[in-house]
């Protein structure tokens, strides 16, 4: 398990993290401080969603597959999330830069 999954996780146990729906919620209200967005998700709903990061000023980061973020919030098929904290966003990045 890499280090940001464990990040990911214990942002879910905080309730920092806007999963399904709430993840395009999130974006819109500005309250997300940070989008993963799995690499193997839809052609459809990765444009969206990266269009609506784009326009409202979210970073995002493409994870390379929906397994690792299941498996970092013990949850099944879940292809994006919107951590709602932000030193929990900043710290998932410079994992995931480093």
């Amino acid at each position: 398990m890499h280090k940001w999954q464990n990040l990911l996780g214990m942002a879910m146990r905080a309730r920092r993290v806007a999963l399904g729906d709430s993840v395009l919620a999130s974006i819109q209200s500005r309250r997300a401080a940070l989008v993963l967005i799995a690499a193997d998700i839809g052609a459809n709903q990765r444009k969206k969603l990266c269009d609506k990061c784009a326009f409202y000023q979210i970073p995002y980061v493409f994870v390379e597959n929906a397994a690792w973020i299941d498996e970092a919030i013990g949850q099944h098929n879940r292809k994006s999330v919107a951590i709602l904290d932000s030193g929990f966003a900043k710290s998932i990045q410079s994992c995931m830069k480093g």
